[in-house]
């Protein structure tokens, strides 16, 4: 196989039959090659038997199916997964499989680190080295489908119900190689998610949630953690480029153009941070008649930071009363925890090249 070779994995169904098209082949050879790759995870071309031995041979000189390298896997006993996936010059990202009833949901990163540098993520603490490819993406996807038993009773499906881009990195921020990536996963001839089951994760890049907003009907999830521009300024920074009105705004845009469908607001609770009756109140006249829900996130601790999480009874204080207005609120149940797995925690192996990370300073608690 040539370096030069074309790498096929990620590449939507449009761009796959181009390059049949440009192959001297027939179009509709892309359908039956995406359904070995994806649905049968066949990735040696001579065992795709119902494509022409001539077309195998092309594609053998031309093209590769490269897979990212499985660093490590790691299983808790809440019987929650991660992955460590090589991403080249010693660094590495994670994904992490949460079961869940007949639910499965694969937690997915989307860049080598993280830039935004959010006061309480481990991911952002180590900086931000570069965005992953498409094929890297689908590459998390492509091995956890592999290796996860199918669904008890239900033969014909794969573990993966639900793809959740809330890995490492921002989402967003590498728009271009997300929304393909996104393609792979709802398509038929791929792994054939709902829309509905494939939720992107945000801090708050506004232009970029309008543009999602057009070209990509998935779910959409908000990073908000804060309820008022003071705090939200320190805990997440890119607030300060675009503030929390601007972002509802872009929030409520989205969800027109999806019938029927929430923004999930995503809240980690901070204790003595973000936690008290006043923000949840502050929270409620944010959101109050608007298509929202809330993810309240019980802050998962990891070395070099200083919050703590809040105490259970004041989630749930919190919680009430939320509802108490009338808004739809849930705590996410921590799962992986044992092996550096649960939100927040996720952090691979990041080598800065930007170097635009907040002080230590300005991370602790009482800076906030």
């Amino acid at each position: 196989m040539s370096t030069d070779a074309i790498n096929l994995l990620g590449m939507p169904q449009s761009a796959v039959e181009a390059l049949f098209t440009e192959l001297g082949e027939k179009p509709f050879h892309a359908r039956q090659l995406m359904r070995w790759v994806y649905q049968r995870a066949v990735t040696d071309f001579d065992e795709m038997t119902d494509l022409s031995k001539s077309l195998r041979q092309k594609l053998k000189e031309q093209t590769c199916i490269r897979l990212p390298e499985v660093l490590s896997q790691h299983d808790s006993a809440d019987g929650t997964v991660k992955w460590l996936f090589e991403s080249g010059f010693g660094q590495a990202v994670e994904a992490v499989f949460i079961p869940e009833g007949d639910r499965g949901t694969l937690c997915i990163s989307s860049q080598v680190g993280c830039a935004l540098d959010c006061a309480f993520c481990a991911t952002g603490a180590q900086g931000f080295n570069r965005n992953l490819s498409a094929a890297e993406i689908v590459g998390q996807v492509w091995h956890a489908n592999r290796v996860l038993p199918r669904r008890e009773n239900d033969d014909a499906d794969f573990a993966i119900t639900n793809v959740v881009f809330m890995g490492m990195g921002e989402p967003l921020a590498n728009y271009r190689n997300v929304v393909p990536a996104i393609e792979i996963l709802i398509s038929d001839l791929a792994y054939g998610i709902s829309r509905r089951r494939v939720t992107v994760s945000t801090s708050g890049l506004v232009p970029t949630i309008d543009r999602l907003g057009d070209e990509c009907n998935v779910s959409l999830a908000v990073s908000l953690h804060a309820p008022n521009n003071d705090l939200r300024d320190k805990l997440v920074p890119i607030n300060k480029m675009h503030p929390i009105e601007n972002l509802l705004d872009a929030c409520w845009r989205y969800a027109e153009k999806r019938a029927n469908r929430f923004i999930t607001f995503e809240y980690v609770m901070l204790d003595g941070v973000n936690d008290s009756v006043q923000h949840a109140d502050e929270l409620n006249a944010l959101l109050e008649g608007k298509p929202a829900k809330v993810n309240l996130i019980p802050f998962n601790p990891f070395a070099g930071n200083d919050f703590t999480r809040t105490p259970a009874d004041t989630i749930m204080r919190f919680q009430n009363r939320l509802r108490y207005h009338g808004l739809v609120a849930t705590t996410r149940k921590t799962r992986g925890e044992d092996i550096d797995a649960a939100c927040g925690q996720l952090a691979g192996k990041v080598s800065d090249r930007v170097r635009n990370r907040l002080s230590e300073k300005r991370r602790r608690v009482a800076t906030v």
